[in-house]
């Protein structure tokens, strides 16, 4: 199958403005992208507006909140008035959760899912028309928390399942159509994504509650050259990193030495 090429094309990315999106950003207008950024931070996102100016990059800009349905449309619209149809969307925004579920923890659960997951949904909704007329692509950000259990993230965990439950399925309505969807599965990525938790309202610990990464976090610029690679090459699916890949095949041959080993990982946290 021909490689696809990205050049001329608007791709749209969702929490454009945080690390791994700021590296797509500059991934995607190095390869002469058009670049529809949508984010909810107005200040980053003004930010990278000036970067992606000093490249002298194709790109334009909306600030919306992923969970309200009609503003995305909107942004949508108003991008590819600007830029063009989407061809490619990037559903890369999210927010993480680190408790261990508890009777309290409902409302934190319903945000996470709502971000991560409807977040996803309602873009994908948006875009879909464009990206059907373009025979295009969708690159979904999930996680080893996407097929694997996570100790201390239930809540994270669970929109990432959503996601691969939802795409998949996507995937298999929309065969024959020319559309390619990515799930890319990376470990841990040094985006500052915990650091915004941990100044959250909810992130109050609780006991038992580790929320530890294993094994080193990948730099942003890396994750996004990959995952630039694997929507190039139509990649269905890649699981990132030694540890990626080692939960992968652990989880799906050896689930309950999956289980010992994430535990003792967590147990022997100092």
């Amino acid at each position: 199958m021909k490689p696809r090429d990205f050049s001329g094309r608007t791709v749209l990315i969702t929490g454009a403005a945080g690390g791994l999106g700021r590296a797509l950003c500059h991934r995607f207008a190095e390869a002469g992208a058009r670049v529809a950024a949508v984010d909810v931070d107005a200040s980053a996102l003004s930010e990278l507006k000036e970067e992606l100016r000093a490249l002298d990059a194709v790109a334009a800009f909306a600030e919306a909140d992923l969970t309200d349905e009609p503003a995305i449309r909107q942004a949508v619209e108003l991008l590819e008035m600007e830029l063009g149809p989407v061809d490619t969307l990037i559903c890369n925004a999210g927010i993480t959760h680190l408790k261990n579920f508890a009777p309290d923890q409902c409302e934190a659960v319903r945000r996470v899912m709502e971000v991560n997951f409807l977040g996803s949904v309602h873009c994908t909704a948006a875009c879909l028309g464009s990206i059907r007329a373009n025979r295009g692509a969708i690159i979904v950000l999930s996680s080893v928390a996407g097929y694997a259990p996570l100790v201390g993230r239930t809540g994270y965990c669970a929109s990432k399942h959503a996601l691969h439950g939802f795409f998949d399925t996507l995937r298999c309505e929309l065969r024959g159509t020319g559309i390619d969807i990515s799930m890319i599965c990376p470990s841990y990525i040094a985006t500052g994504i915990r650091k915004r938790y941990e100044q959250s309202a909810d992130a109050a610990p609780s006991a038992g509650d580790k929320g530890r990464t294993v094994g080193p976090e990948a730099s942003p610029e890396w994750v996004a050259g990959q995952i630039f690679d694997a929507a190039r090459s139509r990649r269905r699916e890649i699981a990132l990193g030694g540890v990626g890949r080692f939960s992968w095949w652990c989880r799906r041959l050896a689930p309950r030495l999956y289980e010992r080993l994430m535990l003792r990982s967590i147990q022997s946290e100092p």
